[in-house]
């Protein structure tokens, strides 16, 4: 008797891991895309995941809902290892009911999510969903909406769009940390293409509309792209490698094998001698990280500004350095709001900042006010200061005016200033800062153009030196361009105890 029943609930799980109808199953493979038990079964370490409500049912009886109450509702949760760590996840099973969302499906979620917070867990989330139930009527995602905001600082959460987000459902996504999405099958949209041309009249595809590509380079939601469903689920994993369980804790060092004291001599000569040709800022991280390991965020979004981790001397930490190949390294609106958003993410979680400046100031133009460059711009300063974890800046060339201080200078609140021999410091660039305080001078001058090229000169070695902004302790250390990693690493390693009490308050008003 005991024996028939644990052969009947062996069976029964045999089945409800099956998923959805054999048609189903194989319509989500001829996508190109992975069903949620294989997304489960390839995110963790194997044999560790545990399920939780298998065996949970859709208590809906309208329309003929009686007769169709699959387990699980059209959604995985459950926890397990994934590199060794404790991490929970859910995945929506579109080929049960087109993984659709009512009461009970948003119920399993909402209980992993509390326990993720109350253990200190992070949390993935797989989505692929026809959306909301509507047999059900409408509040199940204002469950999950809740949970993700209450969450939302207390432990990392990862959301990875693998096929169909449309409706209120986008909103859970965009409530979390980071958003990975996989080219060619998934999107993402409020309103679908259908949808957009009967209240337009526009034609476009679900791709060109919401998919992976408009979202990492337009829009700016998603953080990273992937070429298929394995390796979108090998990227959640190596992201978690960075990152903290909770903000309770820092991220684990880790033995990369790679010396902290080594240097590299080809440093020297990667700034160029004319101040305004461009160079690429990757050739800077690259030799000077653990490795060259460099994970990149928002790699396709505002792309005159890096932000990504990295790993210096075993120490996790966010980078974000100005890229001078598109925009001279100018920050615009676009990447004040990347920055930013970095910035306080590597807060949460207790990673230490480092920031590489190459930046001649604000993009100008009537286009980005317009857009809100001030209030855009405040967003980097705001989440630069509000950041209490190690701030290390580092200064490899330009650095001017208000775009430095959003950069992370000393009167902003860097713990330490770093800067190259080849660093030029400023309120603005030598030629509009001469053609200001000698005006009158130009204009009385009978060799007007030697006269310029003689004080931008001047200028340039007089006030703009990394010496002179030393001398007023704005720059804590110059160093040859061969010390850096070394010195980071040393840094690093003595703050990395920092703890910063701020006055007590509800919370700042963060700019708009």
């Amino acid at each position: 008797m005991n024996g028939r029943k644990v052969e009947e609930l062996v069976e029964l799980q045999r089945q409800v891991r099956r998923g959805g109808s054999d048609k189903a199953v194989e319509r989500q493979h001829s996508q190109g895309k992975l069903t949620a038990e294989e997304r489960i079964n390839l995110l963790f370490d194997e044999g560790t995941f545990v399920e939780m409500d298998m065996f949970a049912q859709h208590q809906c009886h309208d329309f003929g809902m009686e007769k169709k109450r699959p387990h699980r509702d059209a959604v995985i949760t459950g926890f397990g290892e994934i590199n060794g760590k404790k991490v929970f996840a859910y995945a929506q099973d579109v080929t049960i009911m087109g993984g659709s969302v009512g009461f009970t499906h948003a119920r399993k979620v909402v209980q992993l999510k509390r326990m993720a917070r109350q253990t200190k867990t992070p949390v993935v989330a797989l989505l692929d969903s026809g959306g909301g139930r509507i047999q059900e009527g409408s509040g199940a995602y204002s469950l999950i909406f809740y949970e993700d905001i209450i969450t939302s600082g207390i432990v990392p959460q990862i959301s990875a769009v693998m096929g169909n987000c449309a409706g209120g459902g986008v909103y859970s996504p965009a409530l979390t940390d980071f958003i990975f999405m996989v080219e060619g099958t998934s999107q993402m949209f409020i309103a679908g293409p259908r949808v957009i041309k009967e209240a337009t009249g526009e034609e476009i595809t679900m791709q060109e509309l919401g998919g992976a590509k408009p979202h990492s380079e337009i829009s700016g939601l998603c953080d990273f792209v992937s070429q298929g469903d394995e390796a979108c689920l090998q990227s959640v994993r190596k992201l978690l490698t960075y990152l903290p369980s909770s903000y309770e804790k820092k991220p684990e060092w880790m033995d990369t094998g790679d010396d902290p004291n080594r240097r590299d001599q080809g440093l020297e000569e990667i700034i160029p001698d004319n101040p305004r040709t461009p160079f690429d800022m990757h050739k800077i991280i690259k030799p000077i990280v653990d490795n060259g390991e460099f994970l990149e965020v928002k790699k396709g979004f505002a792309k005159n500004i890096i932000t990504g981790f990295a790993r210096i001397g075993g120490y996790s930490v966010g980078i974000v350095a100005n890229q001078p190949m598109f925009y001279a390294g100018c920050l615009d609106c676009d990447a004040s709001d990347k920055a930013a958003r970095f910035y306080r993410t590597c807060d949460c979680f207790n990673i230490p900042i480092i920031t590489v400046a190459d930046v001649p100031g604000y993009l100008p133009g009537v286009k980005e006010e317009y857009k809100g460059i001030i209030r855009h711009g405040a967003k980097m300063l705001y989440g630069y200061t509000e950041a209490t974890v190690p701030k290390i800046s580092l200064v490899v060339r330009k650095a001017y005016g208000g775009a430095f201080a959003a950069m992370g200078s000393k009167g902003m609140g860097a713990d330490v200033v770093i800067a190259w021999p080849t660093t030029e410091m400023a309120i603005m660039g030598p030629e509009a800062a001469v053609s200001i305080l000698y005006r009158k001078e130009i204009e009385e001058a009978e060799e007007k153009e030697a006269f310029v090229k003689e004080k931008i000169k001047e200028y340039r070695e007089t006030f703009s030196t990394p010496y002179f902004y030393a001398s007023r302790q704005d720059i804590d250390l110059i160093i040859r361009p061969e010390e850096t990693r070394p010195c980071l690493v040393r840094m690093l390693e003595t703050l990395k105890d920092k703890d910063e009490m701020r006055e007590g308050r509800k919370h700042g008003n963060t700019p708009y």
